[in-house]
């Protein structure tokens, strides 16, 4: 039986670092600044993964605390499409850029850097909606023609 063929599922997580949160340069294509993350590998769930790409991307020890959204336009990512598992999560200490990351650095979340890679200006503001009522975004769905 043959495997379906589906978009890769990645993981990013918004890292709340007291009052401010974590953003990375990117090293590879596209560049820019983003949300630190990757892909979620065979064998690890997607909170495993989460947690994994910030020890590798941030040198953070993060504990993960929402389910902040599920992003699935298919134009969000210049490579392809690809699906990402989105998380709110909390840490200490000082990010340090590793592996994909040129640079790691804490940005107030009203005052992030640009410009921003994929579609992480609409998650941020997902999260700037989450931190203001304590709601996580409803999902956008497709206008119906």
């Amino acid at each position: 039986m043959s495997k379906p063929e589906t978009p890769p599922v990645a993981t990013d997580v918004i890292i709340e670092v007291g009052e401010r949160i974590v953003f990375i340069r990117r090293r590879n294509f596209p560049e820019g600044w983003a949300l630190p993350g990757g892909f979620v590998d065979y064998g690890e769930t997607v909170e495993e993964a989460a947690l994994r790409e910030m020890r590798e991307e941030v040198s953070l020890e993060v504990e993960l605390s929402a389910l902040l959204g599920v992003y699935s336009r298919p134009d969000r990512d210049p490579r392809g499409q690809t699906i990402s598992v989105v998380y709110v999560g909390r840490a200490e200490g000082v990010p340090v850029g590793a592996d994909d990351a040129r640079e790691a650095e804490l940005f107030e979340p009203t005052a992030a850097p640009a410009p921003l890679a994929f579609d992480h200006a609409e998650i941020l503001a997902d999260y700037l909606q989450y931190r203001a009522s304590g709601r996580p975004p409803r999902p956008r769905l497709p206008v119906r023609r």
